[in-house]
């Protein structure tokens, strides 16, 4: 018997919301621009930054975790960029078109 199993038996009336990647998908805000994504070298380190989202600050921060999580890299989130540690530009963009945006590659 798992978790699951015996909250159903503490809480029988309780209804479960399960959440596909369709519905997290709908919660960030889609815009009309392509998100730019391009490769830089800082410090001769490979990074790659994401700009160009013109939603709300709190979505791109969410998108910016999903992505940091989804490709297990690190990373940070600044004046309205996304800057992943590494070259990680086609996954990425996999990724984001999976999920309903227009990526633009820039820089090679």
């Amino acid at each position: 018997m798992d978790l699951q199993d015996q909250l159903k038996n503490l809480f029988p009336e309780h209804i479960q919301e399960e959440q596909t990647s369709e519905n997290k998908a709908s919660d960030i805000w889609m815009q009309d621009d392509p998100i730019i994504c391009k490769y830089e070298k800082r410090k001769g380190k490979p990074i790659t930054i994401l700009e160009g989202y013109t939603g709300a600050t709190e979505d791109f921060k969410k998108l910016a975790k999903e992505i940091k999580t989804k490709l297990s890299v690190g990373g940070s989130f600044k004046d309205d960029k996304i800057i992943i540690q590494g070259d990680y530009r086609d996954k990425i963009m996999q990724m984001l078109k999976d999920k309903g945006f227009n990526v633009k590659r820039v820089g090679g």
